[in-house]
């Protein structure tokens, strides 16, 4: 899929990987909304990238639905979507005073991180469906969704977060099944630990990083959020990649704790 004069619609696109994956795909020739919650940070990175902000809450309909038809009378045909948008949650199903995992605590990560993946996901690939055909393959988008090894094999205290991400992972072929007869590829993306602002700054948070780092088999560091933005391209313009789960990981492999 050529990029190049075509709209893509990020969400969570005002940081961390979702602003990184709007700058790749703006520097790329792609028009980008950004779609997110943060007005401020989200205006000024799509002010920066010569894009557009459209204020979102994936997991809302009527929201996601409205940065969608933006994105697709942008003048230019919408071809991209990534769901960066996302929260984590940090409890064990019963904590050691015995006390359940919180429920409104749980419904709100699988909210926001799988149904609003979701919710890009069908509102965008309809969309998509109402353009022509970008080549002779009869391909008119590319969908693509970030979920994380932690749904894959999640530490202790992450039950919400890789359950939404679990689920993210599972829809991926099915989706992209369902997708096929209107020309849309969908992929999945599966993150280890990438330096976004999710871990703090400062001395603590050096510290805290570097062990986060042990366990990453080569190269012996974090990922880089412009990294991740170059995967996204890469999949989005190798038109045979499709129904795939990729893991972003230099091979780490998480321990229970």
């Amino acid at each position: 899929m050529e990029l190049n004069g075509t709209t893509a619609i990020v969400s969570g696109g005002a940081s961390g990987l979702g602003e990184a994956t709007a700058r790749g795909l703006a520097a790329a020739g792609a028009f980008v909304v950004v779609a997110d919650l943060s007005e401020d940070r989200g205006k000024a990175v799509a002010d920066d990238i010569g894009g557009m902000f459209a204020r979102t809450d994936v997991a809302d309909e009527t929201s996601v639905q409205a940065a969608v038809t933006a994105a697709a009378t942008s003048g230019r045909p919408l071809r991209a979507a990534v769901s960066c948008a996302g929260i984590a949650w940090a409890a064990r199903t019963v904590a050691r005073d015995g006390s359940p995992h919180d429920l409104a605590a749980y419904q709100k990560v699988i909210a926001v991180n799988l149904i609003g993946t979701f919710n890009l996901t069908r509102l965008a690939a309809a969309a998509m469906a109402r353009t022509e055909p970008a080549d002779a393959d009869g391909q008119r988008g590319v969908i693509i969704n970030t979920a994380s090894v932690a749904g894959i094999e999640g530490q202790t205290g992450q039950i919400a977060y890789s359950a939404s991400k679990g689920g993210i992972i599972g829809m991926t072929v099915p989706a992209a099944r369902d997708l096929a007869a209107i020309g849309v590829r969908v992929n999945t993306i599966c993150p280890g630990i990438i330096d976004t602002p999710i871990y703090g700054a400062g001395e603590g948070a050096a510290d805290f990083k570097a062990r986060l780092s042990a366990p990453i088999v080569f190269p012996k560091r974090m990922g880089r959020p412009d990294e991740f933005a170059n995967l996204v391209r890469a999949l989005i313009t190798n038109d045979y990649m499709n129904a795939e789960v990729i893991r972003f990981d230099a091979g780490v492999r998480f321990q229970p704790k």
